[in-house]
């Protein structure tokens, strides 16, 4: 059974104020999410699903989703704040999204094999798509034991200022823990972030990070469901809070109902975090092209 590609995308309408202005980046416009999606195919995957907000769905389909069907399946669901287990009422003064492991729960129901989950606007890589393919390509009857590629922090920096980035801990291979890091940037030539105090600490060129690039198997859905639950019990009166991705794979981990493989891949990230990176990315995709690595156009 070939896996399936999860695409977290229910932040493209407010993140680029319409999908007028989803970005065209490639050579012939392509975004970066055509790269992911090309990639994915090439390294086996067999489904597509999107996760979106139901108000732009006739848009999504006409300008991006459209686009794949004549190369692989496509699914989309959405997220939306009353999406919400029985028990529990919207605070009307809620306007944050839930946070990504809710949006990864809106696939319950459509995904029934191993699957990856990645962000719509981050660059990937070849090597990391095909180090996930091949992964989650032999689970499919596992339970309990999913995995994340971590990057190597060197290669996920941004030119034009500092990021945010999960810092993991692993052993034997294994992720043991997911630290936020809100402020890292290149300092005096060493990668350094600030901590709550505004003092400096050095890490690891090598360090391993989070970008959001996960493989799960269905089972995933169940406790991510249950602890839910758990979340919105933790913070009816927080109306800031999210159900993320780490919160979750922390909780199975530290109660060792889950293990995460960590797989590690030399691909280099990118994105456009800030306007004055888009010039980087758009020379960075040329480059790409230019060495034969994707045909341009990218779907004929």
């Amino acid at each position: 059974m070939k896996p399936t590609l999860f695409v977290l995308a229910a932040g493209m309408g407010s993140r680029y104020g319409g999908l007028k202005q989803l970005d065209g980046l490639g050579p012939n416009g392509e975004t970066i999410m055509d790269y992911s999606i090309y990639d994915a195919i090439n390294s086996g995957f067999g489904k597509l699903v999107f996760v979106i907000r139901r108000y732009f769905e006739k848009e999504f389909i006409d300008k991006v989703a459209s686009k794949y069907d004549k190369h692989i399946p496509v699914e989309i669901v959405f997220q939306e704040l009353e999406d919400i287990p029985e028990g529990f009422t919207l605070h009307p003064q809620r306007v944050k999204p839930w946070g990504t492991n809710h949006a990864v729960l809106m696939g319950k129901d459509v995904i029934n094999e191993p699957f990856a989950v990645i962000n719509a606007d981050d660059f990937y890589g070849r090597d990391a798509f095909e180090k996930l393919g091949d992964w989650l390509s032999k689970l499919e009857d596992s339970k309990n034991h999913y995995c994340m590629v971590g990057y190597r922090l060197q290669n996920t920096l941004s030119e034009s200022g500092s990021v945010a980035r999960g810092v993991c801990e692993t052993k034997d291979g294994f992720l043991t823990s997911v630290v936020e890091r809100t402020h890292i940037e290149r300092k005096d030539g060493k990668i350094q972030y600030k901590d709550a105090e505004d003092y400096w600490y050095e890490l690891p060129e090598d360090a391993p990070v989070s970008m959001n690039m996960w493989g799960f198997t269905p089972d995933y859905f169940e406790y991510s469901k249950d602890y839910f639950v758990k979340f919105l019990e933790m913070n009816q009166t927080n109306l800031k809070a999210e159900y993320f991705i780490p919160l979750m794979v922390d909780h199975l981990i530290t109660n060792q109902i889950a293990d995460v493989k960590m797989l590690d891949t030399s691909s280099k990230w990118f994105g456009v975090t800030y306007a004055e990176d888009r010039e980087s990315v758009v020379s960075k995709l040329q480059a790409l092209v230019d060495k034969g690595e994707y045909p341009s156009p990218l779907w004929q």
